[in-house]
């Protein structure tokens, strides 16, 4: 970038600043560079490298120079720190520029980000002066066409009129960039935010069991067993089932034997206390309706394995050893049976308990369903913390509704998850400061790796870059992906994320390929005007204003941020208006 001349001989006739009259003159010759050319959001701040390269015999060896870069844009600007230059002779501690020989500074600059820079400019403002002439005081330059102010602008300087006076100043400032592509800032970091899974349950299974307990080699269920049994509380709870609507109860009676006699045997025993169990649990329940399987399982070898593990009996690893090593009845009760120092504690703790017949009641209870949970949920009547996670899981699929339902939920269960799933509705919606209140109450109740991943996402939406690497050390790929992104990193960020998040990255890179890519499927607007996007930096302005109308359709939101998109700039600039 050239500064241009069209102006200055004239404008300088009439100075009295003698010592920049020259410079002025061969202003042309100076050369400016700025990079990016277009500026870039990245990690909260917008930078850009400056290089100005001034030719041989340029530089009046009795000027100095005051370069500032500003960022202006509408209702403000920010100043970034001045360069000063000074010519040979000059008796100060400025930066040389050498008279004889081409001389040139480089100015690194950064601004913290403000919404209002999508749409700016990133100017150089100069001011000179002569210590030993005439113009002893800095005096700004039209950077343009090499003018000092005339009578009337230098009053507007010098005078009150705080608009008017930066009306001028941007108009004696020379741009060398034009808006800020903040593309970083549209990553979706909700859709990367993991919900924690409800325990809703469309039908529950309820199994209660009894054990009416048989004599060695008998089958009669005598009184003592069936109190021993509690058999009336069996009978209470199947009564109470009874008058659940939502219940549907199914009543088995399992015949056992003990595996210390002939198979034979204790086949006919099982079958035989699966009957009288049966007859004990017909005359219990016989109001009840209720129809009653029996069954015979002979030999209850699980049974036994299962009260051995469970035992403090000292060589019950040599138990279940042989209980491994053969598959045979017989051989089994044989061995054991040659274990004499264990087999008096296996018939005194461990067989009286096989001797058996197991009653179960497996009721299935119906839960709620979904119009009748949304019922509720409308006319303001309890739920469990499981429907409630269900429905905004499940149910409802607007963000908006989402929050509702769990912020109702929040104030009656104090659970990890119902705060963590709010923190996303809330983030979806944009209320990054509620999402991350209600994280960090999920947090308290629980470290899962879904809130940590959760705290990732939240801080990098909020700008805490370096607050969300911290996390990040223990989250999953996607996470510290997410955090390369949000840093600039955008190769090693591409490496992990997918979908819309995946093109921006892309589209960053300039990958604009793998950015179509990684948008197939995804028809939302958000989509389709990042395809707007990318078609425009392609130069098919024609794809880009159908992707565009198509997004602005969909969101009309958009259409204002379109207008002051950087990236679309080359859209607009050739005639396209909504």
């Amino acid at each position: 970038m050239k500064l241009s001349m069209a102006l200055a001989v004239a404008s300088l006739a009439f100075t009295s600043c003698n010592c920049f009259k020259k410079m002025a003159k061969n202003m042309d010759d100076v050369k400016l560079t700025c990079t990016p050319e277009v500026l870039v959001l990245n990690n909260g701040t917008v930078s850009a490298d400056i290089n100005v390269t001034f030719p041989a015999e340029y530089f009046n060896k009795k000027a100095v120079l005051k370069v500032t870069p500003v960022m202006v844009f509408e209702g403000g600007e920010v100043a970034a720190s001045p360069v000063y230059l000074q010519g040979s002779k000059v008796d100060d501690n400025y930066t040389v520029v050498d008279a004889a020989a081409a001389g040139n500074f480089s100015q690194h600059v950064e601004f913290p980000y403000d919404p209002r820079m999508r749409q700016s400019e990133l100017q150089l403002r100069a001011e000179v002066k002569c210590p030993s002439g005439k113009c002893k005081e800095f005096t700004l330059v039209n950077l343009n066409n090499g003018a000092l102010p005339t009578k009337d602008e230098a009053a507007i300087l010098t005078g009150t009129d705080e608009a008017a006076k930066a009306i001028l100043m941007k108009d004696f400032g020379l741009t060398i960039a034009y808006g800020v592509n903040t593309l970083q800032s549209d990553l979706d970091y909700a859709a990367m935010m993991d919900q924690m899974a409800n325990d809703f349950k469309k039908v529950t299974t309820v199994v209660d069991k009894a054990d009416i307990l048989y004599a060695i080699n008998s089958s009669v269920v005598t009184k003592q067993a069936k109190k021993n049994a509690d058999l009336d509380a069996f009978k209470a709870n199947v009564e109470a089932n009874l008058q659940n609507d939502r219940a549907s109860q199914s009543i088995a009676v399992k015949g056992y034997a003990s595996p210390d006699g002939p198979v034979k045997f204790n086949d006919e025993l099982s079958k035989a206390r699966s009957e009288t169990g049966k007859k004990t649990i017909g005359q219990l329940l016989e109001d009840a309706g209720l129809d009653i399987d029996a069954a015979a399982y002979g030999e209850d070898w699980e049974g036994f394995k299962e009260l051995v593990e469970k035992s403090d009996i000292k060589d019950k690893n040599l138990i279940l050893q042989v209980l491994s090593l053969y598959s045979n009845s017989a051989q089994r009760e044989s061995e054991i049976k040659n274990m004499a120092s264990v087999f008096d504690v296996l018939k005194v703790e461990i067989l009286p308990q096989l001797r058996r017949s197991l009653v179960v009641n497996t009721t299935d209870i119906q839960g709620k369903t979904d119009a009748e949970i949304m019922e509720c949920i409308k006319n303001g009547q309890e739920l469990s913390v499981e429907e409630y996670l269900y429905a905004a899981q499940v149910l409802v699929k607007c963000p908006k509704e989402q929050a509702a339902i769990l912020t109702t939920a929040s104030k009656k269960y104090n659970d990890a998850r119902v705060y963590n799933n709010l923190g996303i509705a809330q983030a979806k919606l944009g209320d990054t400061k509620a999402a991350s209140a209600s994280f960090a109450k999920a947090a308290k109740l629980d470290a899962s790796s879904e809130v940590n991943n959760n705290l990732v996402m939240i801080n990098l939406a909020n700008g805490n870059i370096a607050e969300a690497a911290k996390y990040a050390k223990a989250a999953d790929a996607e996470a510290k992906a997410a955090v390369a992104a949000a840093e600039g990193n955008y190769n090693a960020a591409a490496k992990e994320l997918k979908g819309y998040n995946l093109a921006i990255v892309e589209t960053m890179n300039n990958n604009y390929a793998a950015a179509k890519k990684a948008l197939s499927g995804d028809n939302s607007a958000d989509a389709d005007y990042l395809r707007a996007v990318i078609a425009s930096q392609e130069g098919d302005l024609k794809t880009a204003e159908a992707q565009l109308k198509s997004a602005v359709k969909k969101c009309d939101k958009l259409m204002a941020k379109a207008q002051k998109d950087v990236n679309l700039k080359n859209l607009f600039d050739n005639g396209f208006r909504f």
